[in-house]
C-alpha cells in the first residue's frame, strides 16, 4: 500500500491512513510512504535559498523552519513528544544546507541527497506511531535495503535484475521471528556505482510500491491517492469528470506518459513483468470508493472511450527532407539529431520525405532559454532538411479502444467540425490504445470538453 503526500499531510491525516492499514486484519501489508505534504517542494526550496545565504543564516531560511515545525507539531500532535530520530534526521538535514551554503553549489547528487529527508522524516515518524497504538513496525530506508538504481541524479532507472532479490530477501521474515509491517521510503534507491542515494523522478513513489509489489510476488499494489482513481479527465478542466472502473497497464502507462497526474510513467514496468500482480489507486479521503483497478488485460467489447487526456505548451516541429523521393536514411539521420541531442519526442507523424513530432518544453529546456536551444537544435539538420517550428500547441490524447476506430474519430471530427478547430497533426500507428491529436494550446481545454461531453 503507497501513500502520497496529501495522504499524510498532518497528524489528522496519518491517523486515517493508520486507520485504513489496520482495517485489512486478515493482510500484513508492506507500506510505502511519500514526504508529508508540500516537503519536498519546502526541501527543493531550501536548497536554492542555501545558495542566497551565508552559512550562519541557514538555520533560519523559511522553508528549514516550516519543516522543522510541520514535523515536530506533527509528533507531538500524534501524543509522541520530542522524537530522538526524527531531531537526529533535522539536525543532518540542516548540515547539508549549510554545506551548500559554503560551497556555493547545489548537485544534482547534493539535491537528491537533500530530497531524500522528507521520506526519513515521514517513515519514520508513521512507523512511530503505529508502535504507540500497538502495531509492530520497522522502518527501512529502501536504498538500505535493495533499491539499486543508475546514477542518473534526480531522475535514475530502477536495475531491477539486482533490486527484486534484494528486496525479497531484506523482507523476509525469518521463520518463528514476530510479524512486524514494513515502512517503506517511496522515492529514493542507492545508485550502482556512487553508493549515493538517488530518487526516481516525481511521483516515483509509486514505482518504489510497484518495484516492491513484484519483489515480494504480492497480489495487488493499491496505490491510494486524493482521488476516486484515474479519471475520464481532469477535474480540473471537466467538472463532469468521472472514475474509471479498469484500465489494462498499456492504458495507465499512455495515461501517464500524456499527463495524467494519477500515476508515476513507469510505475506499471514492475507489474508488467510479473503476471499475477495488479494495482489498484484508492482514494484515501473516500474509502469506499471502489477505485480503478489496472491489470495485465481486460474485456474491451464495450469500451470505446476510457480517458481523455490534455497537456498542454508543447512544441511542434514539421522537418521536411531538402532532397528527391526515395532517400533512404533519412529517418535515420533525423532521428540521429535528437539522440545527439539528448532529446526524447513525445508524438510522431512520418512520410517518405516528412516528419511532424513534438517537444514536451518542460522536459527539456530552461525556461528562460527556449528560443535559443530550439534554434540550436534546428540548425543540427543541417543542409538535408528544412525546419520550422509551432510553439504553444497541446497534444489531446484519447485512450479508448484502437479497434474502432473508424466509430471514434467519425465521433472526433464531428466534434471538431462543430467547434471550428483544425487539427495541425495526428498519430495513431505503434500503440493499440492511444490516438494523438495536435492543436492550438487555446483551443485545448474547449475540445477536451467537448469530446468528453460526447463520449461520456
Amino acid at each position: 500500500m503507497k501513500f502520497g503526500g496529501s495522504s499524510l499531510a498532518s497528524a489528522e491525516r496519518i491517523r486515517e491512513v493508520a486507520e485504513i492499514i489496520c482495517s485489512f486484519p486478515e493482510h500484513y501489508p508492506c507500506i510505502v510512504l511519500s514526504a508529508m505534504g508540500k516537503t519536498t517542494n519546502l526541501l527543493l526550496q531550501a536548497g536554492q535559498e542555501a545558495l542566497r545565504v551565508a552559512p550562519g543564516a541557514v538555520p533560519s531560511l523559511a522553508p528549514l523552519r516550516t519543516i522543522r515545525e510541520l514535523h515536530r507539531r506533527t509528533a507531538a500532535e500524534l501524543g509522541m513528544g520530542s522524537r530522538e530520530d526524527i531531531e537526529s534526521l533535522l539536525s543532518e538535514m540542516q548540515q547539508l544546507l549549510v554545506g551548500i551554503s559554503i560551497m556555493q553549489e547545489l548537485t544534482a547528487r547534493a539535491q537528491d541527497s537533500l530530497v531524500s529527508f522528507g521520506e526519513r522524516l515521514s517513515t519514520r515518524l508513521f512507523a512511530s506511531y503505529l508502535r504507540s497504538q500497538g502495531v509492530a513496525t520497522r522502518q527501512h530506508d529502501a536504498f538500505s535495503i535493495g533499491m539499486t538504481t543508475t546514477d542518473d541524479f534526480q531522475n535514475a532507472d530502477v536495475l531491477y535484475a539486482e533490486t527484486l532479490p534484494a528486496l525479497k530477501a531484506a523482507l523476509a521474515r525469518p521463520p518463528g521471528a514476530p510479524r512486524a509491517i514494513p515502512i517503506i521510503t517511496g522515492f529514493l534507491g542507492r545508485g550502482i556505482n556512487t553508493g549515493a542515494i538517488t530518487t526516481l523522478g516525481r511521483g516515483g513513489s509509486d514505482l518504489t510500491a510497484t518495484v516492491l509489489g513484484a519483489a515480494l510476488g504480492v497480489e495487488e499494489v493499491q496505490v491510494w491517492k486524493d482521488v476516486d482513481g484515474v479519471l475520464t479527465s481532469d477535474p480540473r478542466i471537466v467538472k463532469e469528470a468521472r472514475p474509471v472502473p479498469m484500465l489494462t497497464f498499456d492504458e495507465a502507462t499512455e495515461l501517464a506518459f500524456f499527463g495524467a497526474t494519477v500515476l508515476h510513467p513507469s510505475a506499471m514496468q514492475p507489474a508488467m513483468q510479473v503476471s499475477s500482480l495488479d494495482v489498484r489507486v484508492k482514494n484515501s479521503y473516500n474509502r469506499k470508493a471502489a477505485g480503478t483497478l489496472i491489470s495485465r488485460d481486460r474485456d474491451m467489447t464495450d469500451v470505446l472511450m476510457t480517458s481523455i487526456v490534455l497537456k498542454t505548451d508543447v512544441t511542434l516541429m514539421d522537418i521536411v527532407s531538402t532532397r528527391m523521393l526515395g532517400q533512404f536514411g533519412f529517418l535515420a539521420q533525423v532521428f540521429d539529431v535528437f539522440r545527439d541531442n539528448q532529446i526524447s519526442v513525445d508524438v510522431v507523424a512520418t512520410s517518405e520525405i516528412s516528419v511532424s513530432l513534438t517537444l514536451d518544453q518542460s522536459k527539456i529546456w530552461e525556461r528562460d532559454l527556449i528560443e535559443e536551444e530550439i534554434q540550436s537544435l534546428m540548425s543540427a539538420f543541417g543542409d538535408f532538411a528544412k525546419v520550422s517550428c509551432t510553439h504553444n500547441v497541446s497534444i489531446i490524447s484519447l485512450i479508448c479502444n484502437v479497434a474502432k476506430t473508424s466509430s471514434i474519430l467519425e465521433r472526433v471530427f464531428r466534434v471538431l467540425g462543430r467547434e471550428s478547430v483544425n487539427v495541425k497533426m495526428m498519430s495513431q500507428g505503434a500503440s493499440k490504445t492511444n490516438i494523438s491529436l495536435i492543436v492550438a494550446d487555446a483551443e485545448g481545454r474547449t475540445v477536451v470538453q467537448a469530446l468528453h461531453d460526447e463520449f461520456f
